[in-house]
């Protein structure tokens, strides 16, 4: 029955996700300069390794999904793009477990524990992200680096 399914629709969620392809949008088309994207190309992205961490880092700034949409310009420039967008799915990925902010998922996961009564904190999550992020990160990394 259609209400059963429009009761479980998170209404501020879909509203978060919607704001926040709006601002990669209009990042997009006043950050992203071609002068923007000739500096990306002059810091070494083709570098596996330079990569992976570049795109670690912005995914944690941003969460990994708006990072994954800003770097759709820098990618189909480099050397190897489809060895580029392996280590970008790799590593925004993996990033996301980083800390809580990495990832729009971790933020959803919070809200139902706490709805369910749990506390899911910055620092409790980050205890457990940061080895795992770091080892799988550094794993992952190594085998796109010396298998593509």
């Amino acid at each position: 029955k259609p209400h059963r399914i429009y009761r479980e629709i998170d209404g501020p969620l879909l509203f978060m996700f919607a704001g926040l392809f709006v601002v990669v949008a209009g990042a997009e088309k006043t950050l992203l300069t071609p002068e923007m994207i000739a500096w990306a190309k002059n810091i070494g992205l083709d570098d596996v390794w330079r990569l992976s961490g570049f795109t670690a880092v912005l995914s944690n700034i941003m969460s990994n999904v708006p990072a994954v949409l800003a770097l759709r310009p820098f990618v189909p420039g480099l050397e190897n793009p489809e060895r580029a967008w392996l280590v970008v799915a790799m590593s925004s990925t993996l990033a996301g477990n980083f800390t809580l902010l990495g990832s729009v998922a971790n933020l959803i996961v919070a809200e139902q524990a706490k709805a369910a009564g749990k506390e899911l904190s910055f620092s409790a999550f980050f205890k457990v992200g940061l080895p795992l992020t770091l080892v799988t990160l550094a794993a992952c990394t190594a085998w796109l680096a010396f298998t593509t």
